[in-house]
């Protein structure tokens, strides 16, 4: 019994092998967000997956949201929080708490969760640095712009420093808080930010953990679930899809137009999703990778 348990774990690390040697040394870029943050095993899990990249010789970094900590934290100060268009409308009063929740609660979370297996994570903001500046984004609602409040739109990236963190074998962790040339503090949506960073940073991937298996041929007729795609099959499918996955998606587009080789939308729920997408043979979810 236990040669068989041990002869199944030399299988799943010989099966690994291919894989180490391809990412070694590679950056990868993952969006963490949905379930795989809210619920404490997956917390953990997700914690020892980014570990094991790291020990495994890839380069690991990590760039969250925080929507339902700033949903919890904005019903609990009695502050009205609205959508349209999908993004959320951000007053100045709204921003302070977004950023006091991103930099200061779920960025301190998420960076005591991995330094617990060593000194690896450094938390940051967009802010820092100037690795993020945004300008004010619209909502488009019947065709009309909507001013949606402190919204941003990436429009530049300088991964400068979390180059050199990466190359000193830290772990970087961003929030997706951008500051403007006016000195204006922007809410970014971290699909978008992670995409941004992925190709600033010349990643070999990018990887969306979401709550869902990954991206359905036929939803909601089916739940059959597409493994792999181009960029371009992916833009004819963008005008179809839910509302919940289009940044998701979006993001995933944007980063392999911008020569990032695969990014990959992946089922967070899945305990150690990240370590099946990466180092098996079949990996789980949906893969876009740019036209042939």
């Amino acid at each position: 019994m236990r040669a068989s348990s041990a002869h199944t774990k030399a299988g799943t690390l010989i099966e690994a092998l291919p894989w180490l040697a391809r990412f070694h040394g590679a950056t990868v870029v993952i969006k963490y967000g949905g379930n795989a943050m809210t619920e404490e095993s997956l917390k953990e899990g997700f914690a020892e997956d980014i570990v094991f990249l790291r020990y495994a010789g890839l380069r690991p970094v990590v760039v969250h949201g925080g929507g339902p900590q700033i949903n919890e934290h904005l019903d609990r100060l009695g502050i009205e929080s609205t959508f349209t268009a999908g993004l959320r409308v951000t007053t100045p009063e709204a921003m302070q708490v977004v950023r006091m929740v991103l930099v200061g609660q779920v960025n301190r979370d998420v960076v005591g969760l991995i330094n617990r297996h060593g000194p690896f994570a450094v938390g940051m903001s967009g802010e820092d640095a100037h690795l993020f500046t945004a300008e004010r984004k619209h909502a488009l609602v019947d065709g009309e712009q909507v001013d949606i409040g402190q919204v941003g739109e990436i429009v530049k990236v300088d991964p400068s420093t979390v180059q050199t963190l990466v190359e000193h074998g830290r772990i970087p962790v961003v929030s997706s808080i951008a500051r403007g040339e006016d000195g204006e503090i922007y809410n970014v949506n971290a699909d978008t930010a992670a995409a941004a960073l992925a190709v600033s940073l010349q990643a070999q991937k990018l990887v969306v953990l979401t709550d869902v298996e990954g991206l359905y041929a036929n939803w909601p007729a089916d739940t059959d679930v597409i493994d792999h795609l181009d960029a371009d099959a992916l833009a004819a499918l963008m005008p179809t899809l839910s509302s919940g996955m289009v940044p998701k998606m979006e993001a995933c587009l944007t980063a392999v137009q911008g020569g990032v080789p695969a990014a990959h939308v992946i089922d967070g729920r899945v305990p150690h999703s990240l370590l099946l997408e990466i180092f098996t043979n079949e990996g789980i979810g949906t893969m876009v990778t740019p036209n042939e």
